[in-house]
Order: C-alpha cells, then sequence, then structure tokens
C-alpha cells in the first residue's frame, strides 16, 4: 500500500511502505573432534537450519579399531582413514577447521583455538582419549601407545626394524632381545597386536631372512588383571587366552610392569624380560576436556555428565565418547568403544534439534549389540550377549562387522581384497620402515 506524506508546500511524496522482515539467527553448532561421536553427531545434524563447525587437529577420521593391523604392516594408514572434508562434503551446513583446541569458555559460550575465538550455542565435546601411563609418563618414549595412525607407522617401523637389526647383529644375547617383542595390556588392543605380531614373524616374512629365523620370535603379552579380554565373559576371555598360546604368545597374568626402558621391561613378581621393542596397550586417558570446562571427571579424566550427556549445569554442552563418563540405565559405565560413541553423537544431535524446536529429548539409553576382538588368522570371539561365538565363524563375524563399519566404499573394497590376498597368499604388502627409523 502505497502512503501519501503532505509537505507545507503542498507537493506530495509516495513513500513505499519497509516490507523488510527481521531474519532469526541460525544457531551455532561447534563439533570439537571428528572421531566416531563427531561425526555422528554432524551427520545427525545434516538437515537442520544450523551454523555447523566441526574442528579437528587432523583433517582426517580415523577408523581405529583397524590401527592395530597399519602397525603390524597389514594395511596401510590410507585405507583406514577418510579426509573430514571429504566425508561432509555434501553437508552444505557445515564448516570444517583443522585446529587445535586450547580452551572453552563456557560463560561467553566461546572455543578458543590456536588461532581464533568460536562462538556457539550449543557445543558438543568429542575429543576422544590418549594414553595413560599411570603416573609413569617417561614410559612413552620407549613402550609406544596406539591411538594415531603417526603412533601405528611408529610401531610398524620399530617392529620391522626389530628383526633388521637381529638379521645383522652378531651377538646372539642382543639377536635375542631384537626377537623379543612385549606387548603391555591384555585388552582388545594387546590381545590383536600381540596376535598379529605372531602371525608376521610366523607366516608372512618367515623365508625373508638368512641368518635369523623370524618364526622363533617371542612375542609376550603382560596384563596386570587376572584374564585378558576382561570386559568379555570368563569363557570367552580363557578360550582367547587360548588362542593366543596357541599361536605362540606367552601370556603372563596377574603380572603387573615395574620397570619400562630400551632393555626391556620388569614385572612385579621379579621376572625380567629383556626386548628391544616394547608396545603400550594398558590405559587410556580422556582428553583435557574437563580441564577446558572446569567440571569433575573420574580417575581416567572423563567429564561426569548426566543421563541427557550434559556436564552439570549446562545443558547447552554435550560430551560424548571417550571423553564422558555416563551410567547407563543398567547402572554400569557406557564403555568406550566405537558404537557407544557413535550413539552418543546421534543422542547429542537429536537433543539438540529437539531444542531448536522446543520439545525435550528422553535420557540416552545406549544399546549394547556386544564385543568382538580378533586373535590372528581364522580365530576370534564374540559376545552377541545371546550369542557367544568362538573361532572360525567369530572370526568371519569380526571381519564382516568391520569391513560394513569402514567409512568409505572404495575403503571397504581394498581392505576386503588386501585381507584376501594376506589370507591367501599370507603375505602383507605394507613392510616399509619410514619416518625417523629410516635414519
Amino acid at each position: 500500500m502505497r502512503a501519501t506524506i503532505q509537505e507545507p508546500s503542498g507537493s506530495s511524496l509516495s513513500v513505499e511502505p519497509d516490507t523488510r522482515q527481521v531474519v532469526a539467527r541460525r544457531a551455532k553448532v561447534v563439533i570439537l573432534g571428528a572421531g566416531f561421536g563427531g561425526l555422528a553427531a554432524a551427520r545427525g545434524l545434516r538437515h537442520a537450519d544450523v551454523e555447523l563447525t566441526v574442528i579437528d587437529r587432523r583433517n582426517y577420521h580415523l577408523f581405529q579399531p583397524l590401527l592395530y593391523q597399519v602397525a603390524t604392516a597389514v594395511l596401510s594408514p590410507a585405507q583406514i582413514a577418510m579426509p573430514i572434508r571429504r566425508i561432509l562434503s555434501r553437508q552444505s551446513n557445515v564448516t570444517v577447521l583443522m585446529e587445535r583446541v586450547e580452551g572453552i569458555d563456557k560463560e561467553s559460550r566461546t572455543v578458543q583455538t590456536t588461532n581464533r575465538r568460536i562462538t556457539y550455542d550449543y557445543l558438543v565435546v568429542a575429543t576422544g582419549a590418549r594414553h595413560a601411563y599411570f603416573g609413569k609418563d617417561e614410559w612413552a618414549e620407549t613402550a609406544p601407545g596406539l591411538k594415531t595412525i603417526a603412533d601405528a607407522t611408529e610401531i610398524r617401523a620399530r617392529i620391522l626394524s626389530a628383526f633388521e637389526r637381529a638379521e645383522a647383529v652378531e651377538d646372539e644375547a642382543e639377536r635375542q632381545r631384537f626377537l623379543t617383542f612385549v606387548v603391555v595390556g591384555g585388552g582388545a588392543t594387546g590381545v590383536e597386536l600381540a596376535g598379529a605380531i605372531t602371525e608376521l614373524a610366523r607366516r608372512v616374512i618367515v623365508r625373508d631372512f638368512r641368518r635369523i629365523d623370524p618364526s622363533s620370535a617371542r612375542v609376550v603379552l603382560v596384563e596386570a588383571g587376572n584374564v585378558v579380554l576382561p570386559t568379555m565373559p570368563p569363557k570367552l576371555s580363557e578360550e582367547a587366552r587360548r588362542h593366543l598360546e596357541t599361536l605362540g604368545v606367552e601370556v603372563f597374568l596377574g603380572e603387573a610392569v615395574t620397570r619400562c626402558d630400551a632393555e626391556g621391561v620388569a614385572l612385579a613378581g621379579g621376572r625380567q624380560i629383556r626386548s628391544s621393542c616394547v608396545l603400550w596397550a594398558a590405559g587410556v586417558m580422556a582428553s583435557r576436556a574437563a580441564k577446558w570446562l572446569g567440571v569433575p571427571a573420574d580417575r581416567a579424566g572423563r567429564v561426569h555428565v548426566d543421563r541427557n550427556l550434559n556436564p552439570p549445569d549446562h545443558n547447552e554442552i554435550f560430551v560424548i565418547g571417550d571423553t564422558a563418563s555416563v551410567i547407563g540405565k543398567d547402572g554400569r559405565l557406557v564403555p568406550g568403544v566405537a558404537p557407544a560413541a557413535k550413539q552418543m553423537g546421534e543422542h547429542a544431535a537429536r537433543a539438540i534439534l529437539s531444542r531448536l524446536d522446543g520439545r525435550t529429548t528422553g535420557p540416552f539409553d545406549y544399546r549394547d549389540y556386544g564385543n568382538l576382538a580378533t586373535i590372528g588368522r581364522k580365530a576370534a570371539v564374540a559376545d552377541l550377549r545371546r550369542i557367544r561365538l568362538s573361532g572360525f565363524s567369530a572370526w568371519l563375524l569380526w571381519n564382516i562387522t568391520h569391513l560394513w563399519f569402514l567409512i568409505g566404499f572404495r575403503n571397504r573394497a581394498v581392505v576386503f581384497v588386501d585381507w584376501a590376498l594376506a589370507y591367501v597368499c599370507c603375505d602383507h604388502a605394507a613392510r616399509l620402515i619410514t619416518d625417523r627409523h629410516e635414519r
């Protein structure tokens, strides 16, 4: 409708009414970490009318359950990782930043990275976990853990270099030290590493050397507790131990490590094991998220959150995955495994969508589908709650499950082919000594 204003001179001026509308600002959602939980949250918000920012200090998402196969030369790093930007490239509401988080200000609702401050309306903290040496951080140089691609290539170089040095050395005692491998920690990572190293020595490189017999390599698995795979039912834990010993792994239970250096390890019972290659799979510590947020944490550094995955008094913040300490409806701590992280990420996305719509969601309900662990060629254990498997059938299930959850068709296809060739030909193509071990 046109309005007419009479000016003092008697002329008139036509004025168009202002039809512009105030556009509401889109909510800003920031996700710290692009692991299983962070990606699940980002994907859950793919159709949301929000400004989504995903921050990770690396440019790739890593499929950690297969990281031990990079460490033992079965797979190459690119087969179990994919650029975050590629994964989210078709999601138009997301910005990806490769930054290192340095702090969080809950009052101003900002995240401080190395280069900028980023404001948020909702924050999802999915920054994962790191190695824990139980107060003996100086052991890290001698006994690397397995959390990143850099860790895996470092461990691969150490394993392969040990065989090379054993081939070159003249002293028999030193040769035995190079041919002794110690894995500390009897959880899934430790069991899988020990089995894979034994397979590498006895099946893959057994014909590659002239002065040594790789099949004589000694692989020792040390566990402070009384069983391997303690999250498994006792029968399957015992099955796993028997499979390891059948492969040739020496399993020491109830033996805590008291010394770890370049010469090897000492155990609480007084046993000394000389080794040039000690690998750490005994514990993890959550990221520094609890310190950033200034909230209570458990002994492993995980943030205490409620059943909605919120820290105390801050329902705009969600802490998920290995960073969170949450009690399920069964009264038990939700485990730090990939399926739990994905479910937490999906729940956080649903909760944010509901709050944007003025609705509420129910508490997080973890659905436990079971545990799987492989123990070398043709052997694994599987606890599917109602069904428990061991041996070849569990091994097939383990392979199918891990192929299914790999990100990207190309990665699935390439890994499947490599596994098939490794099974038939007993050959690992990724036997490269790289990085600082080239010197």
